[in-house]
């Protein structure tokens, strides 16, 4: 069943599927239909969470002994599976198959996904899924209606804000919602009569702070290092936590991987990256990234901020800003990636 992300949470309401499949390569919107499926499914009383990373040499066999399993602390549970690169394998793909035709009541699945290609889409995994579960696609903000968006956003925090202010943030944002709620958050507290005009807008989204996400993520692009690795330090300094900034990394190599996979088939540079969601003006920016990094490097990058991912939710033992240091050196374009040469650009 296709589920449109606007239209869950009515859909909630009236019901919840045995299983669901998110797709798609914006974060936010992403994380907040999963939420919106696990709120659900605690009122329902599904209780205990089992999370699963599908990747490389993954043994599936766990989540199929998993789903048989009793559970210890409830009698109902969420089976989450990530698939970072969106492709679970011939072996996957059967335990997939597997979990749909013989579900168990007492489990609910959860499957999240990168945007999937046409061919992945018609797959027999996927299609088990729709079968006996919701299929939910959700879609970056197209430039046009970003301004609709924001407002909307603001309107749900109650926020009235005109129009002239609407726009600044959306100018401001470039399409990156995460930091769109983040400047909405910071209203809340900047605006408390919730009335914003332009020129308050204008205060609260001239960041004051020596370092700024947006800044950092452009340093990245470029291929300056030196200067990433700086900004990176300050924002961890200034008591910036790191979800949104690995946020941030990780939707511009989903970005790059998709347009480095169009450029290969063929397509130009710009007009690949403009297909894959990139602001106009951006464009000479991801330019860069896609000149000086390869396809493969490009999903290498990608698999290590999926690994930093597991490390902040406690799913493996790491010191995830010194691994956040390595990924944005290695995103820069960065040949010298030992631990002693990243500790020499992050004190210059």
């Amino acid at each position: 069943m296709k589920i449109r992300a606007e239209q869950l949470q009515e859909h909630l309401q009236k019901q919840l599927l045995p299983a669901y499949i998110i797709t798609g390569d914006e974060p936010l919107l992403a994380q907040e239909a999963a939420d919106a499926i696990r709120t659900k499914a605690r009122k329902e009383g599904f209780l205990e969470r089992d999370m699963f990373h599908a990747e490389g040499n993954f043994d599936w066999n766990q989540i199929i002994n998993e789903s048989n399993a009793l559970s210890l602390f409830s009698d109902k549970k969420i089976l989450e599976i990530r698939i970072t690169s969106g492709k679970p394998g011939d072996k996957g793909s059967a335990a997939i198959c597997e979990l749909c035709s013989n579900p168990n009541p007492d489990n609910l699945l959860l499957v999240i996904v990168p945007k999937l290609d046409s061919g992945t889409q018609n797959s027999k995994w996927v299609k088990a899924l729709d079968a006996l579960g919701g299929n939910i696609q959700v879609w970056p903000v197209d430039v046009k209606q970003m301004p609709r968006w924001i407002q909307q956003r603001l309107r749900a925090a109650h926020i009235n804000a005109n129009q002239e202010a609407v726009q600044i943030l959306a100018d401001r944002v470039e399409g990156n919602l995460l930091a769109a709620v983040q400047e909405i958050e910071k209203l809340k507290l900047l605006a408390p009569d919730g009335t914003v005009d332009g020129n308050t807008m204008s205060s609260v989204v001239a960041d004051s702070a020596r370092y700024n996400v947006f800044e950092f993520v452009d340093k990245i692009l470029i291929g300056d290092a030196q200067s990433a690795a700086r900004s990176l330090r300050g924002l961890q300094n200034e008591g910036t936590e790191i979800i949104p900034l690995l946020w941030a990394v990780t939707r511009e190599l989903r970005i790059l991987v998709k347009a480095s996979e169009l450029v290969a088939s063929g397509e130009h540079s710009d007009r690949a990256l403009k297909s894959s969601g990139v602001w106009e003006k951006r464009i000479p920016l991801f330019r860069s990234a896609l000149q000086r990094l390869r396809p493969a490097h490009l999903r290498m990058l990608l698999r290590q901020a999926g690994a930093i991912d597991r490390g902040i939710k406690g799913m493996r033992k790491a010191d995830v800003w010194d691994e956040m240091a390595t990924l944005v050196l290695s995103f820069a374009g960065s040949q010298t990636l030992q631990p002693s040469n990243i500790k020499v650009l992050l004190d210059n």
